[in-house]
């Protein structure tokens, strides 16, 4: 019987990535949760939104480089429609830009996961190179020892008594 160990070390692995990319993100598709979320948000990196004078809007605005009527425009929930606009907002919330498409409506949790693993087979297990992809083993010396590792744990066999052994 094959090991399965590091299959489910890479499944792990790909889970916690998908996790901290999307975390959050699948809670606000509607314009009006959107702009609840922005509120938030705002509030939490110290921005004052709680009245039309209270000037955390006009510091926010001046901070991102968004201008007041636009930032206005998405607390209230009424999303741009040019995608770069929501660029410049996740640089200025410190949101990873794939939450922020997410959350705007642009983009399903799906459509996201999609577009951020195209080489992974739907449904099928990942070759060695598409894991190494996955977990970030750039240095070509470390992506051999990767792959090697892993078809020499594809070959493992476990006998009843619990031992494994390279298959012949």
């Amino acid at each position: 019987m094959p090991n399965y160990r590091l299959a489910r070390y890479i499944s792990t692995m790909k889970e916690s990535k998908r996790r901290a990319t999307t975390a959050h993100a699948s809670q606000a598709s509607t314009p009006a949760e959107f702009g609840r979320w922005l509120a938030s948000r705002l509030e939490t990196l110290g921005y004052d939104i709680s009245g039309p004078r209270s000037g955390g809007r006009s510091k926010f605005a001046e901070a991102s480089g968004l201008s007041p009527s636009t930032v206005g425009r998405l607390l209230k929930g009424d999303l741009p429609t040019d995608v770069r606009l929501l660029r410049t907002l996740a640089e200025a919330v410190r949101t990873p830009y794939p939450e922020i498409l997410v959350r705007a409506g642009v983009l399903t949790s799906a459509e996201l996961q999609a577009v951020q693993r195209p080489t992974a087979p739907p449904g099928g297990p990942l070759t060695p190179e598409q894991a190494a992809d996955e977990l970030g083993i750039d240095d070509p010396a470390e992506r051999r020892v990767f792959v090697n590792l892993t078809e020499t744990l594809r070959r493992t066999t476990t006998h009843d008594d619990g031992e494994q052994q390279l298959a012949d």
